[in-house]
């Protein structure tokens, strides 16, 4: 495996933050809202089997992918959980932008309050440059990675320009986050994808709890497997993050929404609706 920028002490600080998840208080009924955005071009079904499994568990299974972000408000405050591929970014480019989706919903970028990224791979920060006037919450060992003086291949300092330059503001987050700071939306550490990968715990009042996946996981037979691709960064990490889902899926009845899944659309409203 390649050089950990983070110690397994970010996955061990989070696991008692399970526990505080649930026993957090929520906000009333139809003060938080989650909306789902297409950020991305569907490209045909592809092979599975060897990129996304390090033991070849797949078969010949063919899966299609979608690149989802999210627009959560709470209260006042607006919030983007990933924000999908580059409007340059060839063949699975968005057909519509995210500030125009955004437009529709009558929100405008300067709005957008935190701009929250499960990892630092191009189709989840492709736009976030979009958003130069919200906080970046971002894992650390991800920052470290987009700040190095050499970055990986996979890491596109470029796309969250505004932040690396020092222009706008950037909370890197270690372990959990509490987001608004009731319990309602959290960024809930689940290394291994990437070194600071996390995921999104959002509590809604009348649907309950979802949890947005990042790229913990990527399609269900991954989740179900406890499946690590081989271009993880640290497969140890991959496995207790996909148990640490597991647990919090079955203590807070949350529902897992995979989000490069396409089985999981209907799972939420279709934009531009929004569940709450």
């Amino acid at each position: 495996m390649k050089r950990r920028y983070v110690t397994m002490l970010a996955l061990g600080l989070g696991l008692p933050a399970c526990m505080a998840v649930a026993a957090q208080p929520g906000l009333a009924a139809g003060e938080v809202t989650l909306t789902r955005m297409e950020c991305g071009s569907r490209l045909a079904p592809t092979e599975v089997n060897q990129r996304f499994s390090d033991t070849f568990a797949y078969g010949g299974l063919k899966l299609q992918f979608v690149y989802s972000c999210y627009l959560i408000k709470h209260g006042d405050d607006y919030m983007m959980w990933d924000t999908g591929q580059a409007l340059d970014a060839g063949a699975p480019a968005p057909k519509v932008s995210d500030v125009d989706l955004l437009a529709q919903l009558k929100v405008t970028p300067d709005q957008i309050k935190y701009v929250g990224i499960s990892h630092f791979h191009a189709d989840h920060i492709g736009q976030a440059n979009s958003f130069p006037k919200a906080t970046l919450l971002i894992g650390t060992g991800d920052w470290e990675v987009l700040t190095s003086k050499t970055p990986p291949p996979n890491a596109k300092p470029n796309y969250v320009s505004s932040w690396v330059s020092g222009g706008s503001k950037v909370e890197p987050v270690t372990g959990d986050k509490d987001v608004f700071g009731d319990g309602t939306v959290i960024m809930i550490s689940t290394p291994g994808h990437t070194p600071g990968h996390h995921s999104l715990l959002v509590k809604l009042a009348q649907k309950g709890s979802v949890i947005l996946s990042g790229d913990a996981v990527h399609f269900h037979e991954n989740y179900d497997k406890a499946g690590v691709p081989g271009f993880n960064y640290d497969r140890s990490q991959t496995v207790a993050s996909i148990d640490r889902i597991k647990q919090l899926s079955t203590n807070l009845k949350a529902q897992l929404i995979i989000q490069h899944d396409a089985r999981d659309l209907d799972k939420l409203p279709t934009f531009p609706e929004s569940a709450n």
